[in-house]
């Protein structure tokens, strides 16, 4: 599967490692790369630290900012190989978790009028799972402003929106990791089982993880 994969998205809850596992993923198939870009929200942090506040804001910046990113990707394929670190289509989970009902009914309008027809669509997606308590860890050690207000039980109810978001998905191929056992950004030994199992990928969803 991996071979044949021209745009790979790697995704998952905050602070599982999709930046980091697709940057190296990206280096190692010489690909390009499209990152979301959380710094240039003006918003982040505000929704952090007052969330029924900034939420709508939050979310419609993100969403536009995705959209023009993916608009300005280019061809793919032809030799042309991307890795990226977000889908366009996970942006509802989000609104789902954040935005009160008519907030929510406006940011669906909002969106369905500004999606453009023809985006690029992943051929491969592999979504990084981990607990809500190695997230935090994660969150911790990295140290941003930006999320120095996330909680614990925010992580928690947006890992179970991700969990029932990728139970429901079949638009790609989906390689399902689990990133509490396994740390394929850090250590080589991870990355490379990664590899050796995404290349031997047969089924249109797998789970990767230790046996036993």
């Amino acid at each position: 599967m991996l071979d044949k994969a021209h745009y790979i998205v790697v995704e998952g809850p905050i602070g599982a490692g999709k930046t980091s596992l697709a940057r190296r993923l990206a280096e190692r198939l010489q690909a390009d790369t499209l990152f979301e870009q959380a710094e240039f929200n003006p918003f982040l942090s505000r929704f952090y630290h007052q969330p029924e506040r900034w939420a709508m804001a939050t979310q419609i910046s993100f969403l536009f900012q995705r959209i023009d990113q993916l608009a300005g990707l280019g061809t793919i394929g032809d030799g042309r190989r991307v890795v990226s670190d977000f889908l366009l289509d996970k942006d509802r989970l989000f609104a789902e978790q954040n935005l009160s009902e008519d907030e929510l009914a406006l940011y669906r309008r909002i969106h369905d009028g500004v999606h453009p027809a023809g985006l690029p669509r992943p051929d491969l997606v592999i979504y990084l799972q981990a607990r809500p308590d190695t997230l935090m860890e994660r969150i911790r050690k990295r140290g941003l402003e930006a999320e120095r207000h996330i909680t614990e039980s925010y992580l928690h109810q947006v890992a179970e929106r991700y969990t029932r978001y990728f139970y429901q998905y079949d638009a790609a191929p989906l390689f399902i990791v689990d990133a509490r056992q396994l740390n394929p950004v850090d250590r080589d030994e991870d990355f490379e089982l990664l590899l050796e199992r995404l290349r031997e990928m047969r089924s249109y969803r797998e789970f990767f993880a230790y046996a036993g």
